[in-house]
């Protein structure tokens, strides 16, 4: 099995270095193309304005002045010569992507960028703690090769993605559920305003950790609840219950302005 990997972290990553290791438990033909740098919060976002540079570091490694999904992209179609990768793997990111994340995800977007170019693609997420750990990515590289041994057997539709959260810690009786995306009920984003040294206001944007109340079944439960989840995710947002109440009242010639209005 040929398997391409990248991230959002960027090529030096620890999240990154443990899911070589992931990979090599799974097969002997790992390739990797990943960012020169961070690219968190970069979504689906492609390099347009500028050239794309690539670095070589080793036969099968490479950096991208890109996004994950430059990476996926570049390494698919030019960088890895001979047979296209049976899978794609992103991750592992430093922390969960969970609930609305997903939809601002690199890494998630690196796994729907393999999954448009017809390739099974998973992407993974641990949660780490703010206190330092030998390996905080140990229940990922614990967990993960089983896991996806088992989703590759199973198998799943065209255009769809795997998305595998791993909690801090899988106790002495680790579960693994398969849920649905989840919704938070709070706000966590918020930008915090600063003063440079010349005077001038900036901001940096951040994460208020806010618990919210999350419905059973959903990947923030599981989280929440210290197991591993599984979240099948794909591209299409169409609401299609609202797509049935519009064509009620809205089809066929475009509506005339009521008068006055």
């Amino acid at each position: 099995m040929r398997i391409l990997i990248t991230n959002d972290d960027g090529i030096h990553a620890e999240g990154l270095a443990a899911l070589e290791r992931i990979a090599g438990v799974l097969s002997d033909d790992v390739f990797v193309v990943a960012p020169e740098t961070e690219q968190s919060g970069t979504s689906r976002s492609l390099t347009l304005t500028v050239p794309l540079r690539v670095r070589q570091i080793s036969e099968r490694r490479f950096g991208v002045s890109g996004t994950p999904t430059d990476c996926i992209s570049l390494g698919v179609q030019h960088l890895i010569e001979g047979a296209k990768p049976d899978l794609v793997l992103s991750g592992v990111n430093r922390g969960q992507n969970l609930a609305e994340d997903v939809t601002m995800s690199g890494t998630v977007a690196g796994a729907i960028e393999g999954m448009a170019l017809g390739i099974r693609s998973i992407a993974l997420s641990q949660a780490l703690s703010a206190e330092p750990a030998e390996n905080p990515y140990a229940v990922s590289e614990t967990y993960a090769p089983g896991i996806i041994e088992r989703l590759l057997e199973a198998g799943w539709p065209d255009g769809v993605i795997m998305n595998l959260n791993f909690p801090l810690s899988a106790g002495a009786d680790p579960q693994v559920e398969v849920t649905r995306q989840g919704l938070r009920d709070v706000r966590t984003r918020y930008a915090e305003k600063r003063t440079d040294l010349r005077g001038r206001d900036y901001y940096w944007l951040g994460y208020r950790n806010i618990p919210s109340k999350p419905a059973e079944g959903t990947d923030l439960r599981a989280y929440y609840e210290g197991r591993i989840s599984v979240t099948p995710l794909h591209i299409d947002l169409t609401h299609m219950p609202t797509v049935h109440d519009l064509k009620a009242v809205l089809g066929g010639a475009p509506p005339k302005p009521r008068t006055g209005a």
